[in-house]
């Protein structure tokens, strides 16, 4: 998508490729996922020809956005309320530094030498890349390379083509919901639908958004190149070739030529420029979550119960060295997998098409003035199921010092769903308490709030769905659940009909002649039903 755009744009500026260039790119209608997430892509020349493009991108703290960070900016009005625009810039043209544009970032970013140093590390990674793909045509040629590449493409697209057609031919549908903004009076703001209809036919898959909410003049639009196509992809893909099954398939736009996507233009999941994108990313994963709904229906075997969505909270304040400076902490908290066939929900870990890994504590109190009072699993909240949802986190903040935060989330209103006779999951929930004591319930998304110094953000993930009929759940793994202390063993004997005899000092055992009548006597009521 990054380089598809940059293309366009400099086609239309009549700019071209030269080598030597480092070209920076943010543009969410032009390919960027959004604009935090900031390409340098390097074209690579061979004997005088472009051959191809080397590229990196990476989340970055801060693009000068109204408050501090890049994520919890959700009341942005457009795209240039979102912080700076870069589309298809010569940062360095020829191999020479284009000096005006870092003086630029410096004087409108905050953590700037944060920022500028990652960036510095993307144009070097992006840099090298170039030096050895060019290498490659140095020692295989331009005819062997360029055949290989080729190859891959070819064998990637057969294998979907292989998978999709595995599929029965038909439509498959499901809708799902995001929060939005519960908060608001307008109810355009919240309990917005996210709709997909897949169409089957032979070894090729149509993905349908239509029906999907309208956009809105807030900020949880989805980029359709970027983000929404992205997320489809990546979730058919990972439900029709599992690595753990398929081994290593190569990762290239062969995998999505049997793919075709319409979503109708000015909808959540195609919005119409300047609607803003920035705090794309949670429904972005509920739309992907909502496909692996519509194709549970064609594939039940291979996919998980409704994933517990992400939250994102951009803590931020004065550096306590020096006022004039700003810290910025971006810390996204984990959701949950739901069940799937054969195997229990994740724990406390990023779902689907996001892929970010948690902050270690000790690297966060050893230069934030923040404490990490609490990180555990939540109890007595696994989905029940033959196989339970995973568990979030409950992970808890003090302030050092006076600071503020801004928070994008969902699921604290809709539960993920339960599959197959498993139940639904459990929502998400955020707690302000301050300095004083007082706690205020938060909603999924909070724009800029600050806080003082002694005040504390309590986060609980949600938990994903169960898959199966809990009364199928071996009763080993429901022991094992108790002992763990996921759940107690009262939920052990009401939601799975398991009858264990002991105490939590003493340890337990399941009586399997009380479990087996218990089990038995709850099928015949459902049975009846």
């Amino acid at each position: 998508g990054y380089i598809r755009g940059i293309r366009k744009i400099m086609e239309e500026r009549g700019e071209v490729f030269e080598e030597g260039d480092v070209i920076m790119h943010n543009d969410p209608y032009g390919g960027a996922s959004h604009g935090p997430d900031i390409g340098f892509i390097v074209p690579v020349f061979y004997e005088g020809n472009l051959v191809g493009f080397s590229g990196c991108t990476a989340h970055h703290l801060d693009i000068g956005s109204l408050t501090p960070g890049s994520c919890g900016i959700v009341e942005a009005v457009d795209a240039y309320a979102e912080g700076l625009q870069f589309k298809a810039i010569k940062v360095i043209s020829r191999g020479e530094k284009n000096i005006p544009v870092w003086h630029m970032l410096e004087d409108n970013i905050r953590t700037s030498d944060m920022v500028k140093g990652d960036m510095e590390a993307q144009i070097a990674a992006a840099q090298q890349g170039a030096l050895k793909f060019r290498d490659l045509f140095k020692k295989w040629g331009t005819q062997t390379v360029e055949g290989s590449y080729g190859d891959l493409l070819s064998y990637s697209e057969r294998v979907m083509r292989q998978a999709i057609s595995e599929l029965p031919d038909g439509e498959y549908s499901a809708t799902t919901y995001i929060d939005g903004y519960q908060y608001a009076d307008e109810p355009r703001y919240k309990d917005l639908p996210i709709c997909v209809t897949l169409r089957v036919k032979g070894d090729e898959m149509e993905v349908d958004l239509t029906g999907t909410a309208k956009q809105l003049d807030k900020p949880i639009n989805m980029p359709f190149s970027g983000t929404v196509d992205c997320a489809i992809w990546l979730t058919i893909r990972s439900i029709l070739l599992d690595s753990t099954i398929h081994g290593f398939i190569p990762q290239n736009t062969g995998l999505i030529e049997p793919i075709k996507i319409y979503a109708p233009p000015g909808c959540l999941a195609n919005p119409i420029f300047p609607a803003p994108t920035i705090a794309r990313f949670c429904p972005g994963n509920q739309l992907a979550d909502t496909v692996m709904k519509a194709l549970a229906q064609a594939a039940p075997e291979k996919v998980s119960a409704g994933i517990g969505n992400l939250k994102v909270i951009s803590f931020s304040g004065a550096r306590p060295d020096d006022p004039s400076q700003y810290w910025v902490h971006m810390e996204i908290f984990e959701g949950a997998y739901g069940g799937r066939n054969g195997m229990d929900g994740m724990d406390a870990i990023d779902t689907l098409y996001a892929n970010t890994r948690n902050n270690p504590i000790e690297d966060i109190e050893s230069h934030l003035p923040l404490r990490v009072n609490k990180y555990e699993l939540r109890e007595n909240a696994a989905a029940p199921g033959q196989w339970r949802g995973g568990l979030g986190s409950v992970r808890e903040f003090t302030y050092l010092a006076d600071g503020g935060a801004s928070v994008e989330g969902e699921g604290h209103k809709y539960k993920p769903w339960g599959f197959d006779g498993g139940s639904d999951g459990e929502t998400a929930s955020l707690q302000l308490t301050n300095a004083v004591g007082s706690t205020e319930d938060m909603y999924s998304k909070m724009s800029y709030k600050p806080a003082e110094k002694g005040s504390k953000f309590t986060a609980v993930g949600p938990a994903g769905g169960g898959y199966g009929n809990p009364l199928l759940r071996d009763p080993r793994k429901v022991l094992d659940d108790v002992l763990d202390e996921y759940i107690t063993s009262e939920t052990a004997e009401e939601q799975y009909g398991v009858v264990l005899v002991g105490s939590k000092s003493e340890g337990y055992t399941v009586d399997e002649g009380a479990t087996a009548e218990l089990r038995a006597k709850r099928g015949e009521a459902v049975n009846a039903v």
